[in-house]
This record gives C-alpha cells, sequence and structure tokens, in this order.
C-alpha cells in the first residue's frame, strides 16, 4: 500500500508539477523610494533554480529578491513562470543597474548590464508604474546576505 502511495505521489509530482508545494522562503522588507515591497528571499542554489516558477499571480507589492554568491552578470529566464515579470538588477551598493521585461515560458535570458549581487522579480510594468529606474536605490538589501 505504501508503494502504491509513493508511486502516485511521484507520478502526480513528474507530470503536475505545478501541483508540487514550493518551499516556504523567508521574506524581508525592502524599500524603492516610497514604495514598500514584500519580497521572498532566494538566497541559495535551489531558492534561485525554484523562484516563481508555476505560481499563477502574485500580490501587487510583492516580489522576489534573488540573493546571489558573487557580484558578476547574471542572468535570468522564465522557463515554467506562468505570471509576466520585470526584474532589476542590482549591485552590491543596493543601485539597480537595468531592468528588464519578461514573457512568461520564455527561455530567453536577460541579464544584467554590469556586475550584480541581487536582482528583484515583480509583477510586469511594476517599476515603471512607480517611476523606479536605473540609478534608483533599494533599502533592505543590507539585511540580506549569500549563504
Amino acid at each position: 500500500m505504501n508503494k502504491i502511495f509513493l508511486l502516485l505521489a511521484l507520478w502526480f509530482a513528474a507530470f503536475f508539477p505545478a501541483l508540487a508545494q514550493q518551499p516556504q522562503l523567508p521574506t524581508v522588507q525592502l524599500v524603492a523610494g516610497m514604495h514598500a515591497i514584500r519580497a521572498e528571499v532566494a538566497d541559495n542554489m535551489e531558492g534561485r533554480m525554484q523562484g516563481l516558477m508555476y505560481r499563477k499571480a502574485m500580490a501587487q507589492n510583492s516580489g522576489m529578491v534573488f540573493v546571489f554568491d558573487e557580484n558578476a552578470a547574471h542572468c535570468m529566464w522564465m522557463k515554467n513562470t506562468l505570471i509576466p515579470l520585470s526584474v532589476a538588477f542590482i549591485d552590491e551598493t543596493g543601485v539597480i543597474t537595468n531592468i528588464a521585461d519578461m514573457q512568461p515560458q520564455s527561455e530567453q535570458s536577460h541579464c544584467a548590464s554590469r556586475p550584480a549581487r541581487y536582482a528583484l522579480e515583480m509583477n510586469k510594468g511594476w517599476f515603471a508604474q512607480r517611476g523606479v529606474t536605473p540609478g534608483a536605490k533599494l533599502g533592505g538589501l543590507e539585511k540580506l546576505a549569500p549563504r
């Protein structure tokens, strides 16, 4: 009986990955100008690889901040990501280097224009709608440290 249950669970996970439970990630409060952001923190390889895959929606002022182990020209893509997103690449001082809009389920790479320590994904258009542009500094990143 236990083997049948295990086989069914593995079959569902393989064929219906959207039903697989995502790990609970810690959150951090960030600030972009006068705008508060509640960001899930992806600060290890597992969290960065999973990202926002398979989610169908995200709250208006919520996002995910990716904390990279090194300051480098990191790239993001949208494989298995169902919602349109904008990503801001952020250097080690907290300054946004560039912002890119990304289409759902695309494997097109979107890369930092210069070395970045962080990437912040928000609902598509979030940065533009609030006048947050490259050169803006985000607050709250000092609470984060790569694992």
